[in-house]
């Protein structure tokens, strides 16, 4: 079933004052709200509901509204709900008419309407806030043409993994499980296993690594041991085989993977999507979580350096090997074709689309390399601190969203909440010229009303 949108009915009530009564009409959230256009958003948003039977679910101007505040203020969903409940600003942009002193969604709900409407859904927000640049004076079309690309690390919510460290988890969990559905396991080597694993971080901390790589085995038998007890427990038990066979899956990866084989391996039991990057830093060698594209644009337009485009590698790809990908969809939310990308050395053998391969150019490139272009390849570095704030303020250096589908969802929404916060800015900074110009007008005029009657 569709959702039931919201529409302002103009209604009063006797016994409660409206919310744009009560609240200031010129703060800058109210002017973003009434800038939005919340119809283009229920038309993408609602092309994954259908027509049939059921409960309704919640309006789209609501939901979309906590996702874009959300992001825009780095708010966890608990916080979010409870900002949203005392502010009156907050209600007012989710579309409320009235003062609402109970949450009409659960917090829950959130998350739900995350997952429902995906990565490509969710990119409809990135699209409206380009749009919203362009409407309120903030950037020009022609501002997003040309681009800055460049890549990042979208680190997930999970602790540095070791050998030591996942094989002991993988263990607990076994066993845990295993004691909610009622096996009886042999030995679950709690207490010593608690043990080895303090003795192996204790020898790795003093360099004494032969000792370490003892109680490495000690704990990698004891997880042997658990998931073979398991194995013959739920042998023949088709309900039991069902409970452990990813767990046990896992576990197995984790105890027979290598610190040097090829391939993909598990850094994290319960988010085995997570992925090792290196990125060449010398403070951090290597993250884990997923690789993430960030286009901005090249010029700083009047209200800032916006985010044209933002999207989830999982792989690791080569750099350069992503432009197949990022450039048709910056053409498509942009609604024009790209005249300019600059990147970084990193995109060295790109495999841009033919009739765009000759628009890309490369740090330290040559060729083709005009007067003009050697101007804008000087601004290539502005990329990072756009970075930098989309990742400190905005949700993306730490990604707490589950799954794969989370790792995309939550790159496309921190690069739309850093492009609201601009246009948050950049409303306030309207409010605030138009009140100095009003005031300098009012005084020149009281001064010229006094000099005429006093009659200097």
């Amino acid at each position: 079933m569709r959702p039931k949108e919201r529409r302002d009915s103009g209604q009063s009530d006797l016994f409660r004052a409206r919310l744009d009564q009560i609240v200031d009409r010129a703060h800058p959230l109210v002017k973003l709200a009434a800038a939005i256009d919340w119809g283009f958003l229920e038309q993408r948003f609602g092309a994954v509901y259908s027509d049939g039977p059921g409960q309704p679910p919640l309006p789209t101007r609501l939901m979309a509204g906590l996702a874009i505040l959300k992001h825009m203020h780095d708010l966890s969903d608990e916080v979010l709900c409870d900002r949203w409940l005392e502010n009156p600003y907050y209600q007012l942009f989710c579309g409320e008419e009235f003062f609402a002193h109970r949450l009409p969604f659960d917090r829950s709900s959130i998350t739900r309407w995350r997952q429902r409407m995906g990565e490509e859904k969710l990119a409809a927000l990135l699209q409206e806030s380009l749009s919203v640049a362009t409407r309120t004076g903030a950037a020009k079309p022609a501002d997003f043409t040309k681009v800055i690309v460049d890549t990042t690390v979208q680190e997930k919510a999970v602790a540095f993994p070791t050998d030591a460290k996942l094989m002991h988890r993988a263990r607990e969990r076994l066993v845990r499980l295993a004691k909610k559905h009622g096996v009886a396991l042999r030995q679950s080597y709690e207490r010593i296993g608690k043990y080895a694993l303090i003795d192996h971080q204790r020898y790795k901390h003093a360099k004494q690594h032969k000792r370490a790589n003892k109680a490495l085995r000690k704990i990698k038998t004891f997880l042997g041991r658990v998931m073979r007890d398991i194995a013959r427990k739920a042998k023949g038990n088709e309900a039991l085989i069902d409970v452990f066979r990813r767990p046990l899956w896992l576990a197995e990866r984790v105890r027979e993977q290598r610190q040097n084989q090829r391939g993909k391996k598990v850094y994290s039991l319960h988010a085995p999507e997570v992925e090792c990057i290196g990125k060449g830093k010398a403070h951090k060698p290597y993250e884990f979580g997923v690789k993430v594209s960030v286009a901005t644009t090249l010029h700083r337009s009047k209200g800032g350096q916006f985010i044209v485009h933002a999207k989830a590698l999982p792989g690791a790809p080569y750099d350069g090997h992503t432009l197949a990908t990022v450039i048709p969809e910056m053409e498509q939310m942009i609604g024009a074709p790209m005249q300019r990308i600059l990147a970084d050395r990193g995109y060295r053998g790109h495999n841009a689309p033919p009739e765009r391969k000759f628009r890309v150019f490369i740090a330290g490139q040559k060729r083709r390399m005009t007067k003009a272009i050697k101007r804008e390849m000087k601004r290539r570095s502005a990329v990072e601190p756009v970075i930098g704030h989309a990742k400190t303020d905005h949700r993306m250096g730490r990604n707490f969203l589950a799954h794969a589908i989370g790792d995309a969802a939550n790159a496309v929404l921190a690069a739309a909440g850093y492009n609201f916060r601009r246009l948050l800015a950049w409303l306030k900074f309207l409010r605030a010229f138009i009140d100095a110009l009003f005031s300098a007008y009012g005084e020149a005029l009281s001064a010229a009303s006094s000099a005429f009657f006093t009659g200097d």
